[in-house]
């Protein structure tokens, strides 16, 4: 069900990317930003890009890549999807476990989310239970478009 993602599949999940950013509730990216633009940044500068699929259907899809460089290329960074008509069927979960099973394959030693929106509590909640600590809170970091400014929260986990 999980698999790397193909520009096929973007094209297929992009409807999803762009409800996403449109809501501009969870991710910092630029709401009018097009189809070709998100690709790159989700599919090209990563180092992976996976889907999950179901009956044919993209539900859910991650990115993998290095968080820093040089002394602090151990350390991965992801970043997470999920169709609104997938959600609450434990797809980010699965999703989560996939990528920290890559990223020690890869050589990374830890993972880090680098601005997960304080609002965002089904995300919080659920990466705290997959074992990842705040280790920093950015105080009023990000333009909820009904709640004004919130904290922005960064969470990171050892994986070995």
């Amino acid at each position: 069900m999980i698999r790397a993602m193909t520009k096929q599949d973007f094209v297929a999940f992009w409807p999803v990317f762009k409800e996403i950013i449109l809501q501009q509730e969870t991710y910092a990216f630029d709401p009018q930003m097009d189809e070709e633009c998100a690709y790159q940044l989700w599919c090209e500068q990563p180092l992976k890009s996976f889907v999950y699929v179901e009956n044919d259907k993209v539900l859910g899809s991650y990115y993998l890549k290095a968080n820093a460089m040089g002394p602090s290329d151990h350390i991965s960074n992801c970043g997470y999807m999920i169709s609104p008509h997938a959600r609450g069927k434990g797809l980010a979960r699965k999703l989560c476990e996939h990528s920290q099973k890559q990223a020690l394959e890869l050589g990374f030693r830890a993972m880090q989310f680098n601005s997960v929106v304080s609002s965002n509590e089904v995300a919080v909640s659920l990466w705290k239970k997959l074992g990842y600590d705040i280790i920093g809170t950015i105080p009023k970091a990000y333009r909820h478009p009904k709640l004004g400014l919130v904290d922005s929260y960064i969470m990171y986990k050892w994986l070995e």
